[in-house]
């Protein structure tokens, strides 16, 4: 007589439906109650300004900063990139222009904008940028290169942050008039970038000295993008091209107008074959749809911001007077606030590059809401500063031989890199405990075989546990590092182990566990996809 089996696809088929109508309820409900909360408290918030969406009446949540200034500066900055994208396309196409020359062009773009940006500042700029060159001339056949590179830029970007850019001053009185013609923006924030963009350089000047390990024929049967017959940027950033080491083509790419404020990061192999010969994987429609994706997430933004107001809680402290459940709902839209301002930044500056030939790894590949483990996270949020710190640190510090050693390495510069702040060092800190752990139970779990359904069921299940312990861990360390700050930490965990915090804790654990499965079928389903194309 045959026995039925079970199929697992029919009862994962079940499961799906049943995550999914979880999901929808905890948006639902999630959505209802910080409407509730917002309307409860608006009058107490700092940082609400008139709105325009849905009436006069309106408020908009303009607290943060970084995102108020970029929002207030979207006009300018569009009239200026369009203009500055139109000369340099103009020229390229009737001077038929290779690296050499379209360098020269923007460099003197760029320059042109640095000046409005900081001014007289832009000395500073200059002068930090050409000592680095000449290190790099000079040094960089020297087994002891790296070591000196890094010292070099690490004392320059503490040095800016220290003595917060110089005061003219120091040079003599003769000087102290320049600093009344400092910019509009304040150079050594915008310098970061520049930092990384200095030890690319030194590293890729370094490496071309060298015999490379780079495999291009196995690269390119393993990447769908080079067998298609473009150019994926791993190929681009791996190129030889020692005749673009040129001070021009350097100082260009320092200071390369469309990236230069927020990136996306791009290391100088792949910048300079890219002046060369344009990008081509973006058609011009491709391109078009890029902006048009991008004109969504803002009005997405715009959305938000005038019915949530969840940034405006944490820069009030009003938080702290919240119930447990309030407190969580907070901290989960603020997340959801951070991931897509900094999902408009760095796409909009991404699309001028593209508008003008430059392609740049996309920061943010992956939604906020789809990273069930702390490797995922940091791969897809600032993924192209990511791509940077595996090729320039990670892999220069022994790479995965030292990988519980580098991770803190790594994550104490992410932190320094970011700002000299003890609650980002907290956040590194905590962030690196959380990601020991986590790489000790990925690598055993590499090493076991489920060999039945219920061994394949019962390590799904574990994994989905785990990752609603690493979410959680993952929401506490970005919300001490750039919420509530490292004193606030003991408040934080003091109030969720009490008679009203347990059951929230209870719940938020289930819906991460809900969400982590969720991804589960959403990697299937890609998995599926990759198999029959």
């Amino acid at each position: 007589m045959k026995t039925k089996t079970k199929n697992p696809n029919h009862s994962r088929k079940g499961e799906l439906v049943i995550l999914l109508a979880y999901a929808i309820a905890f948006y639902v409900f999630i959505i209802g109650r910080s409407l509730e909360i917002a309307n409860d408290h608006f009058s107490k918030l700092n940082g609400l300004r008139p709105g325009w969406l849905f009436s006069s009446y309106s408020l908009n949540d303009v607290s943060d900063a970084q995102w108020r200034n970029v929002r207030s500066n979207l006009p300018i900055l569009t009239a200026v990139f369009g203009a500055f994208a139109m000369v340099a396309n103009m020229l390229r196409a009737y001077f038929q222009l290779k690296a050499r020359g379209m360098s020269v062009i923007w460099l003197f773009i760029s320059l042109i904008y640095l000046c409005y940006l900081h001014g007289a500042c832009i000395i500073f700029v200059l002068a930090i940028a050409s000592l680095n060159f000449l290190l790099v001339k000079i040094f960089a056949q020297r087994n002891y290169f790296p070591f000196l590179l890094w010292i070099f830029n690490i004392i320059v970007l503490s040095c800016n942050r220290v003595y917060e850019g110089y005061s003219f001053s120091i040079f003599g009185q003769r000087w102290t008039l320049l600093d009344n013609y400092r910019g509009t923006f304040r150079w050594h924030i915008c310098f970061n970038f520049v930092i990384l963009r200095m030890i690319s350089f030194g590293y890729d000047y370094y490496w071309a000295h060298q015999d490379s390990r780079f495999d291009h024929e196995k690269h390119v049967q393993r990447c769908h993008i080079c067998k298609s017959g473009k150019l994926c940027y791993q190929i681009l950033q791996e190129r030889n091209i020692s005749e673009s080491f040129s001070f021009i083509i350097y100082l260009c790419y320092l200071v390369y107008a469309p990236l230069y404020i927020a990136g996306p990061i791009i290391n100088f192999n792949a910048f300079a074959s890219q002046l060369e010969v344009p990008q081509s994987n973006y058609s011009s429609r491709d391109v078009v749809l890029y902006g048009l994706r991008w004109i969504f997430g803002l009005f997405l933004m715009e959305l938000m911001t005038h019915l949530f107001y969840y940034n405006a809680f944490a820069i009030s402290g009003m938080w702290k007077l919240l119930s447990p459940l309030d407190v969580f709902i907070i901290g989960y839209g603020v997340l959801n606030f951070m991931w897509l301002k900094f999902f408009l930044i760095w796409r909009y500056f991404r699309f001028w590059s593209l508008v003008c030939g430059i392609e740049t790894l996309e920061n943010m590949p992956r939604c906020l809401n789809n990273c069930h483990n702390l490797e995922t996270f940091w791969k897809n949020w600032h993924a192209s500063f990511n791509k940077w710190l595996v090729r320039y640190l990670y892999i220069p510090l022994g790479g995965s031989r030292r990988k519980l050693l580098n991770v803190w390495v790594i994550f104490t510069f992410v932190a320094i890199w970011h700002d000299l702040e003890w609650k980002l060092l907290s956040w590194a800190w905590l962030t690196c405990l959380f990601f020991v752990p986590e790489m000790v139970v990925k690598s055993a779990a590499h090493s076991f075989q489920a060999k039945s359904t219920f061994g394949e069921f019962l390590f799904r299940e574990l994994s989905a546990i785990a990752g609603a312990i690493t979410i959680t861990c993952l929401m506490i360390a970005n919300l001490v590092g750039y919420v509530i700050g490292p004193s606030s930490f003991n408040w934080l965990i003091s109030r969720f182990p009490t008679r009203e915090g347990l059951p929230v804790l209870s719940g938020m654990f289930i819906t991460f566990y809900v969400g982590t499965k969720l991804m589960f079928h959403i990697e299937d389903a890609k998995q599926r996809w990759r198999l029959t194309t």
